[in-house]
């Protein structure tokens, strides 16, 4: 084999790799804290984004085989499996512990229920990097490098041998802090300020809605939003509709741009409705859409002028 082709194979090999799909795993969402620096209010319930901050997190850990919400039952964006540390307010670690009973895979990501900007692609590197390392856990750091424990990747066996050694130790795990648990652990670190922004007190808040309507976040945010309200799960190229409502509001009329895709929606439902559907329906669309436009500006498929009808 030439080195040329090893090295074509070591490449294909790498971008396969790179879109693989992490090992199964369970989640953890502890979302029964009681909130004292946003006044009591409902956390997990308020709203960024029009989502309710559980539910951003339940739509980013839906790869999830099990999702444990350790907290009083309420209604999601997708069904999970709700449990309860004894005594409620217990504490964290506590917390974990009762949504680990119901835990069945070999890693767990255990995860807040206040990260407005948690994505399925960080959960993959977490899993991913806890593969690599062959450490206990694997977490995101934020901005100033600090742990946060609560959006991680853990050997699920590691977690529950410690939280044994812990209620051994201190005749239960009532009121331990985290650190008492993720000492004890062999961790590897990801950065991401971004994911790892949680919502703490009403100017976090406040700091989330404004961020999500950054242009360089407002469409994917948006776009997954309704993809959520409506039951959607589909990944397409936003940016082959965009052509499209571009070309057909400045071919045929502006009208036409956000009825021309909801038709290619509706005939990519009609067909296979993937995203490949998609794709195709939006090809064909944006084709007729430039022979309007040749139409409309005098010039034919030869960039000559258009011949006239037969009369």
């Amino acid at each position: 084999m030439t080195d040329n082709a090893t090295a074509g194979q070591a490449a294909t090999s790498a971008v396969l790799g790179a879109h693989a799909a992490p090992s199964p795993y369970d989640a953890v969402v502890l979302a029964g804290g009681a909130a004292r620096r946003l006044g009591g209010a409902d956390k997990p319930g308020v709203r960024v984004g029009g989502r309710a901050l559980l539910d951003r997190v339940l739509t980013a850990c839906a790869g999830a085989r099990t999702t444990v919400v350790v907290a009083a039952p309420r209604s999601t964006v997708r069904p999970v499996c709700w449990a309860r540390e004894e005594p409620p307010g217990a504490g964290p670690v506590a917390a974990l512990a009762a949504g680990l009973r119901h835990v069945t895979a070999e890693h767990a990501v255990v995860l807040s229920a206040d990260l407005p900007f948690l994505r399925a692609d960080t959960l993959r590197r977490l899993l991913t990097a806890l593969g690599e390392s062959g450490a206990d856990g694997a977490l995101l750091t934020d901005a100033d490098g600090r742990d946060q424990p609560l959006v991680a990747a853990y050997r699920t066996a590691a977690l529950r041998r410690e939280l044994a050694a812990l209620a051994t130790a201190h005749g239960g795990l009532t009121g331990l802090p985290l650190r008492r648990l993720t000492g004890a652990l062999r961790l590897s670190r990801v950065p991401d300020p971004h994911a790892s922004f949680d919502c703490d007190t009403w100017d976090d808040i406040v700091n989330a809605r404004a961020r999500i309507r950054e242009h360089g976040h407002v469409l994917d945010e948006w776009i997954s939003a309704v993809k959520d309200e409506l039951g959607i799960d589909l990944d397409v190229d936003t940016n082959v509709l965009l052509d499209l409502a571009r070309d057909a509001a400045h071919g045929v009329a502006r009208p036409a741009a956000p009825l021309t895709t909801f038709l290619v929606g509706y005939a990519a439902a009609q067909g296979k409705g993937g995203p490949e559907a998609v794709a195709e329906a939006a090809r064909k669309a944006a084709a007729l859409a430039l022979r309007w436009e040749e139409e409309a500006s005098g010039t034919g498929e030869s960039g000559g002028p258009s011949a006239p009808d037969a009369g």
